[in-house]
């Protein structure tokens, strides 16, 4: 499951206060304006119940789409480079000073967020503008791939999972494209970041685990076992006779590889964000699921090969493979069928509070899979174990020597250059005139408010009991 990102907010800005550009006087205003646009749209999604904010990823990217253009204008003219063959001269006249709140970067306290870090610098304002549309694009993954885990209603059918498959697909890529575009740009950089969530380490992690994600994404599209496990604990399933999923035997062997090449790069990614890097340290449930996208992505290439040696007629070395996935997840496997005590309780809770999650859709697959993919083990386990005891009693080979055979992984994505928003010749002509008003923010608070001044005419102590908004400024 795509990573379970939180995005960021930020404080007011006005760019003519730090920058000034004569020969495209409007541009400052209209960064301004679009810039507004953006925090609001944050504010409002981050006020949403965690159930409903799906919706609003639509309106993050698209007010973050349309501020982009015009933050890389201005980066450019800064920088002395030409927009589609047309000179902008910017000068700054003073340090910008724009607030962000990290939401990857560890807290001074387990489970309370960070707090917001003082940004001066143009260049990491784009650094976090375009995180935030990267961490929106995985959400929108997260979104599209919601509908194929939940139990409660009717199994969505096979065109539905492969279209929810390649639109999450789509946007991973897009993600893992904005993140190789912000890890170049950062390894260029002389100066640190103000917090790790901007750091290159952590960017390049980032860009890694968006490509692991999309590359377990083009196994799910065709592997029919995760939907039977899900189908067996729906209710609502109308079918009441279950044939056995088909899969080519050369098919599998592919799919075995292309997890091995997810687990590689989601080992790339815990290894940058393990230790310390520039800024600080990372959240350690971030690592934790990079860890878990590792374990689990192997476990997924060991069923493969297993499922490819019990096509061969290998129930044995099949059932071997099954044991090094369970091995690989960190799952004990128990000898006896009927396994009683503690242990079954805590297994059965910790399932059925995974299932809520989905239901809720809040915070579902923060294990990375881990729990999904020990499920169709089991299942496997059980039928191949059950098929080998009575009928072809075949000896079962230990998993040491079956894992330090594994093949190296193969690759099925490339990550496309990213390539910054312009605007076009027509605007920035039109920008040429002198801007309609200022842009100057007035006697504003400076963040994304979540203690509001006290209301006019409120007795002291009570503004709690007031319903105030923060203005709109522009």
């Amino acid at each position: 499951m795509p990573y379970p990102f939180v995005l960021p907010t930020t404080s007011c800005f006005s760019f003519s206060s730090s920058f000034s550009c004569e020969s495209h006087p409007s541009l400052l205003l209209h960064a301004s304006t679009h810039r507004g646009v953006v925090r609001e749209t944050l504010k409002k999604y981050k006020r949403l119940p965690l159930s409903s904010q799906a919706p609003g990823l639509s309106s993050v990217v698209s007010s973050l789409n349309g501020y982009l253009p015009y933050l890389f204008a201005v980066d450019a003219g800064l920088s002395h480079r030409a927009v589609q063959g047309d000179e902008i001269n910017v000068v700054l006249r003073t340090a910008p000073t724009m607030e962000w709140r990290p939401t990857l970067s560890e807290g001074p306290v387990p489970g309370k967020e960070a707090a917001r870090v003082r940004v001066q610098s143009l260049e990491y304002e784009v650094f976090f503008a375009m995180s935030a549309l990267a961490n929106a694009h995985s959400l929108q993954a997260r979104a599209s791939l919601h509908p194929l885990y939940v139990t409660s209603t009717a199994p969505v059918g096979t065109q539905q999972r492969q279209a929810a498959v390649t639109s999450a697909t789509r946007s991973l890529l897009d993600a893992a494209s904005i993140y190789d575009y912000l890890a170049t740009r950062a390894e260029g950089l002389v100066t640190n970041p103000p917090c790790p969530d901007i750091s290159a380490a952590a960017v390049r992690a980032q860009a890694s685990l968006a490509l692991a994600e999309a590359t377990l994404l083009a196994v799910l599209k065709d592997d029919p076992y995760p939907a039977v496990v899900a189908q067996d604990r729906n209710q609502n399933d109308t079918e009441w006779m279950y044939k056995a999923p088909d899969m080519p035997k050369v098919r599998a062997h592919l799919f075995a590889r292309l997890c091995l090449a997810a687990s590689e790069h989601a080992a790339q990614a815990h290894s940058l964000c393990a230790g310390r890097v520039a800024g600080g340290k990372v959240n350690q449930e971030f690592v934790r699921y990079l860890e878990d996208l590792r374990r689990t992505s192997r476990a997924k290439a060991c069923r493969f090969f297993g499922i490819d040696s019990e096509l061969g007629g290998q129930t044995g070395t099949a059932i071997a493979w099954l044991h090094a996935g369970l091995q690989e997840l960190g799952v004990e496997r128990k000898e006896v069928k009927k396994s009683g005590g503690l242990g079954r309780l805590k297994k059965e809770w910790a399932e059925k509070r995974e299932d809520r999650k989905v239901e809720k859709g809040v915070n579902w697959g923060a294990d990375a899979g881990r729990l999904e993919e020990t499920r169709v083990i089991e299942m496997l386990e059980a039928k191949w174990t059950k098929q080998n005891d009575t009928i072809l009693t075949q000896a079962i080979p230990p998993t040491g020597p079956l894992l330090a055979q594994m093949p190296s992984g193969r690759e099925i994505h490339s990550i496309k250059p990213f390539q910054p928003p312009v605007l076009d010749s027509g605007t920035l002509e039109a920008m040429r005139a002198p801007p309609e008003r200022s842009d100057e923010l007035g006697n504003y608070l400076s963040s994304d408010e979540e203690t509001l001044a006290e209301p006019v005419g409120a007795f002291p102590g009570t503004s709690g009991e007031y319903r105030t908004s923060t203005p709109n400024y522009y």
